[in-house]
C-alpha cells in the first residue's frame, strides 16, 4: 500500500480517489451512445474528448465523495484502505484534486466537445455530491435508487456530444441504468451488510431482510429488462440488439430469481449475492456492447 517510491504512491493515491474501476463501468455505457447517436462511428477525436472528459467529472465526483465520506470510510472493511484513511492524501489535497479535476472537466467539454455536454456533466458531478452523499446516502434506504441518477448521466452526456440534445433514445437507456443500480448495488450490501450497520449508512439490505431486499431487485429487474425492450421501436434497433437483449435479460433474471428463493428458502444454501452483483456488470456491458455493435449491420 506505501511503496517506497513515494511519488509513485502519491500518484496512485490521487488515482484511487477517483474509483477508476466505477469510471470504467460508466465508460462502457457512454461509447455505445455515441455509436447509437451517430448511426455509426462518431469520429475517433470526439470519441476520445468525450471519454476524456467523461472522465474527469466522474473522477472529479468520486473524489468528493471520498473527501465527504472519509469519516465513515475509517468504519467499514471495504472503504478503509482509501487514501484519506491511511493519510497517504491530506484532506486539503483531496478537496483541491476535486474541485480542480471538475473545473477542468467542464471547460474539457465546453471547449472540445460542446455546451450541452459540459451543462450535462455539472450535472452529473452535481448529483453525485450534493444528491447522493450529502442528501440521501446517510438519511435513507432508497440513497442508492434516487442518488444513482448520477450513474445514468453518461449516456445523456454522450448522445449530446454527439447531436448537441437529448432525444428518446438516450432517455430510455437512462432508465435502464437507473432500474439497473438496484440489483447492482444492492446485492454487494447484502454481501458488506455489517459495515454499512457499523458506518450508519441505511442501505436497504441493512434495515431489511433478505427477502425484501431479493424482491426489490426481482423487481427493478424486470423494469429494466423492460426498458432494454422498449428500446427496440424507440431506437429502431436491429436483431442482433433484439436477440442479446432477450437472452442477456433471461439469463439475468433467472440469477436474481434464484437470489429470491435462496432469500425464502435458507436452507437451500448460502445466498451467493455477490454472483448477482458481478452478473450485473456482465450483463450491462453484454446489453451496451449490442448497442454499439447493431448499427454497423446492415439488416
Amino acid at each position: 500500500m506505501h511503496p517506497a517510491d513515494g511519488r509513485r504512491s502519491r500518484w496512485r493515491a490521487y488515482l484511487a480517489l477517483t474509483k477508476p474501476r466505477i469510471i470504467e463501468l460508466l465508460l462502457v455505457t457512454t461509447v455505445p451512445t455515441m455509436i447509437l447517436a451517430a448511426d455509426g462511428w462518431p469520429g475517433t477525436w470526439l470519441l476520445v474528448a468525450t471519454l476524456v472528459g467523461g472522465s474527469f467529472a466522474a473522477g472529479s465526483a468520486n473524489a468528493f465523495n471520498m473527501f465527504l465520506d472519509r469519516d465513515i470510510d475509517r468504519l467499514m472493511n471495504r472503504t478503509k484502505q482509501r487514501p484519506l484513511v491511511t493519510g497517504e492524501l491530506t484532506d486539503r489535497q483531496a478537496l483541491v484534486f476535486a474541485t480542480a479535476l471538475g473545473a477542468i472537466s467542464i471547460a474539457w467539454f465546453a471547449a472540445l466537445v460542446n455546451w450541452a455536454s459540459a451543462w450535462l456533466a455539472l450535472a452529473a458531478i452535481l448529483l453525485y455530491v450534493v444528491f447522493y452523499t450529502i442528501l440521501l446516502k446517510r438519511r435513507t434506504s432508497q440513497n442508492i435508487v434516487w442518488g444513482g441518477v448520477a450513474g445514468c448521466m453518461p449516456v445523456l452526456i454522450g448522445w449530446a456530444a454527439v447531436t448537441g440534445t437529448v432525444a428518446w433514445a438516450p432517455v430510455v437507456l437512462f432508465l435502464v441504468i437507473f432500474f439497473w443500480t438496484p440489483p447492482h448495488y444492492w446485492p454487494l450490501s447484502m454481501k458488506f451488510r455489517k459495515d454499512y450497520a457499523r458506518a450508519g449508512v441505511p442501505m436497504l439490505p441493512v434495515v431489511a431482510d433478505d427477502v425484501r431486499v431479493a424482491r426489490q431487485i426481482l423487481l427493478y429487474t424486470v423494469a429494466m429488462i423492460a426498458c432494454t425492450l422498449a428500446l427496440i421501436p424507440v431506437a429502431g434497433m436491429g436483431w442482433l440488439y433484439t436477440v442479446t437483449a432477450l437472452a442477456a435479460g433471461a439469463w439475468f433474471l433467472a440469477s436474481c430469481v434464484r437470489l429470491y428463493r435462496r432469500a425464502l428458502h435458507p436452507e437451500r444454501g448460502k445466498l451467493a449475492a455477490m454472483k448477482v452483483f458481478h452478473g450485473s456488470i456482465t450483463y450491462l456491458s453484454v446489453v451496451f456492447l449490442a448497442v454499439a455493435v447493431d448499427p454497423f449491420l446492415p439488416f
